[in-house]
């Protein structure tokens, strides 16, 4: 089986450049860097204006469609990604609510979309002692506190792996057995 090897660093920039080696899963990670790991993905890099700029900086590192140009499975950690440019003195545009009028469900777009530039985002296992990460709440707990979130705060909710809200619980039984409603302190295997 093959699978993605991602570098083991302390940020996005060492990842691209000295990583101290590349790891499929958390243990393997640890392993490495001697320290707990945390699973992250980073930008990198400085921003580019068009995309084409970008695969051109970034070739052989990330997939380009363009030339048919591959990057093996293993090396499959680099991505481009397009963000919103904010200006100096301005903020992020909010939100738009949906209006549910004449029959469309959101208004018309604006008259000039958001400036863009595209930045070189890299996944690896962050060394979870070189930069503190934001202690993410569990989202079920946050949606129904109806609190405002920060958004460093909801950007860490999502990129968070799912947790339960309580431990799981080892089976009492198999995966196919049951319990009959007549007898509840028999198994019996489902078929």
């Amino acid at each position: 089986m093959s699978a993605i090897l991602y570098p083991v660093a302390a940020n996005a920039e060492q990842a691209m450049s000295a990583p101290r080696g590349r790891a499929a899963r958390e243990r393997e990670a640890q392993a490495l860097a001697r320290e707990p790991v945390v699973f992250t993905t980073d930008p990198a890099g400085p921003a580019f204006a068009t995309r084409e700029a970008a695969l051109a900086a970034y070739a052989g590192k990330v997939e380009d469609d363009r030339a048919g140009l591959s990057v093996p499975l293993e090396d499959r950690f680099c991505r481009l990604a397009e963000q919103i440019l904010v200006e100096p003195g301005r903020t992020r545009p909010a939100p738009v609510a949906p209006t549910f009028e004449d029959g469309r469900r959101w208004p018309a777009p604006p008259d000039s979309p958001p400036r863009t530039a595209w930045r070189l985002m890299v996944s690896y296992w962050r060394i979870a002692t070189a930069e503190r990460p934001i202690e993410a709440p569990q989202a079920r707990k946050a949606r129904r506190t109806r609190q405002s979130l920060e958004p460093e705060t909801l950007r860490a909710i999502a990129r968070a792996p799912l947790r339960p809200v309580e431990p799981q619980q080892p089976l009492d039984i198999g995966l196919f057995e049951i319990r009959p409603p007549e007898a509840p302190h028999i198994v019996m295997p489902d078929e």
